[in-house]
């Protein structure tokens, strides 16, 4: 990383990924042409889930090459007296694979559920049971991260 005095440890950049909105994810094509696109993801140990449908662009993608970059954004403010911005951001570099076990499937499921719509897990069972035929679940297996803060100086 150029900005050194930005870098974060490990640590914070894992609990960037665990607070992020969403993620993006970058791979790319058949053309090696990149593609990049926005997830919403759910973490659990050095994996990052997300599911999606089973067929399409991105899944294209990831069968050609599982080698993927994600990138998260944690809290962000403008500055109001200079040009810039404070934020704290992660980045991996990962393999992803497509989660064919059922029972994982679920437990994916539910993380990003428990994550993203934890108000409405009285649902769950019924909406898996309705949507995990035609729902494909992927993982991505983290083998680098890294995390970055810029603070602003008082305004």
């Amino acid at each position: 990383m150029r900005r050194k005095d930005r870098e974060m440890p490990a640590e914070f950049a894992w609990e960037v990924v665990d607070k992020c909105e969403w993620a993006t994810l970058a791979t790319v094509d058949c053309e090696g042409k990149p593609y990049c696109v926005t997830l919403s993801i759910a973490r659990k140990g050095e994996y990052i889930y997300f599911h999606c449908a089973e067929e399409g662009f991105k899944i294209d993608c990831l069968r050609r090459s599982g080698e993927v970059c994600m990138t998260f954004v944690g809290d962000t403010r403008r500055a109001t007296k200079s040009f810039t911005t404070a934020y704290e951001s992660a980045c991996i570099r990962g393999m992803a694979e497509e989660v064919s076990d059922t029972e994982e499937k679920i437990e994916a499921l539910r993380l990003l559920c428990v994550r993203h719509t934890p108000a409405n897990m009285a649902n769950f069972d019924a909406a898996v049971k309705g949507s995990l035929a035609r729902t494909a679940i992927w993982r991505v297996k983290v083998y680098e991260i890294t995390g970055k803060r810029k603070v602003l100086r008082s305004e």
